[in-house]
């Protein structure tokens, strides 16, 4: 899997990081950014979860 960053809805709140810091960053202005391209099979759930609790549903799941 994959996931998108929507960089106009982003507010790097980093609930993301927090959830996966081996997966997501945040840039030098704040935005999320994927470490990861394509997300490793055994790291799929956290991801689910980091999509899931975005706050600006700015992360989506692209297969």
């Amino acid at each position: 899997m994959r996931v998108h960053v929507d960089r106009d809805r982003c507010e790097g709140n980093a609930i993301c990081v927090g959830i996966a810091p081996d997966l997501f960053e945040l840039d030098d202005d704040d935005y999320a950014v994927v470490l990861i391209d394509p997300v490793p099979a055994d790291a799929e759930e956290r991801a689910e979860r980091a999509i899931a609790d975005c706050p600006r549903a700015a992360l989506s799941r692209q297969d």
